[in-house]
């Protein structure tokens, strides 16, 4: 019966820029999200029925507000349990609402933690990966630097703690030591 409503929250916390609870749980039945402007919605679904209409209330500014609370009654009606919460906001307020801050950072690419560019030189030199956007993280949650695998690898191979396991390095993180690991490209770089 919960597995509904866990669905629903993990759709919320993926998809749309969630700002209450800052460290989010399954336990917690609402979600104070972004809207735009300075705006914000705290919904609040039932437990028993997740994809239904849920409760919600605006925070910002009262022209704003009284903007969205008009557009929340004219449009409850577009509602339907069969789509996904966020598309089911998008149909009500006739426009996609911000994403997480890190779905955005992704979209735009971020420098790598070694060479601190974006995207790798377009040369012979790193072959299929030339021109490429870093394709490696940290997973440790309070650090998360991107790199490219190419300059992780060279990263790596100059360390001498760092072990190999096949076509795999692993060594500790450039930034915060834990442990990271990256496969080896078999094309020249």
């Amino acid at each position: 019966m919960l597995q509904d409503f866990w669905s629903t929250l993990d759709d919320i916390d993926r998809s749309l820029w969630v700002i209450d609870p800052t460290h989010t749980h399954l336990a917690m039945s609402y979600r104070k999200i972004k809207i735009g402007n300075d705006c914000y919605a705290i919904l609040s679904l039932n437990v028993n029925d997740p994809l239904s209409l849920p409760e919600c209330r605006f925070l910002g500014s009262d022209t704003e507000v009284n903007s969205l609370r008009n557009i929340w009654k004219r449009n409850s009606k577009k509602w339907k349990k069969d789509k996904s919460f966020s598309e089911n906001l998008a149909r009500i307020f006739g426009t996609q609402l911000p994403q997480p801050p890190h779905a955005q950072k992704n979209e735009e690419h971020a420098e790598c933690g070694i060479c601190f560019a974006q995207y790798l030189p377009t040369d012979d030199e790193f072959g299929a990966k030339s021109g490429s956007a870093t394709d490696c993280t940290c997973e440790n949650g309070n650090c998360k630097p991107e790199f490219h695998s190419v300059c992780l690898v060279k990263w790596l191979r100059s360390i001498t703690t760092t072990r190999q396991s096949f076509d795999v390095l692993f060594g500790n993180c450039p930034y915060c030591s834990d442990p990271i690991a990256v496969k080896i490209s078999t094309n020249k770089y």
